[in-house]
This record gives C-alpha cells, structure tokens and sequence, in this order.
C-alpha cells in the first residue's frame, strides 16, 4: 500500500502539472481539495484520467467522487479494492 501511495503523489504531480510540489510534501491524508493541495473541479476531471489511464478503473457513481478524491489514502483505498486481477 505504501508503494501505492508513493506511485499516487508522483503521478498526481506529474498529471496536474503541480512543478512547485514535491511527493515529500504531499501527507497521505491531507485534503487533496480545499485546504490541502488546493485543487479544484478541472482537477477532478485530471484525476478521472489518472484512474483510467494508470488503473484502468473508474468511478461508477460520480456522487462517490468526492470521498474517492478526499486524500492520497482515499484514492489508494478506492483503487485497491476496485483493481482487478
């Protein structure tokens, strides 16, 4: 899980473009929107591309967004239980 976690920061940096972030500076249960990274709705779309891109997963229902999208935890939480094979 905590190579997940890891793999997660670096792929969250390099696809929204966060240059001035490092994976170190990322807490594994900091707020990813609001108070913690500051990102917003495009970003949400970003991260849609992530799941699918890199898991190949996708959220069935968007009203789960939020929580899936809550923290680096959440979304590794989420992808661990979804991953297939």
């Amino acid at each position: 899980m905590e190579e997940l976690i890891e793999n997660l920061k670096v792929q969250l940096i390099e696809q929204l473009n966060l240059e001035e972030v490092t994976p170190a500076e990322i807490g594994k249960d900091d707020p990813l929107f609001g108070e913690g990274l500051g990102l917003d709705s495009i970003d949400a779309l970003e991260l849609i591309v992530l799941l699918d891109n890199h898991y190949n997963l996708q959220i069935p229902k968007p009203e789960d967004g939020k929580a899936v999208f809550q923290s680096v935890q959440t979304l590794a939480d989420f992808i661990m239980v979804n991953k297939k094979g």
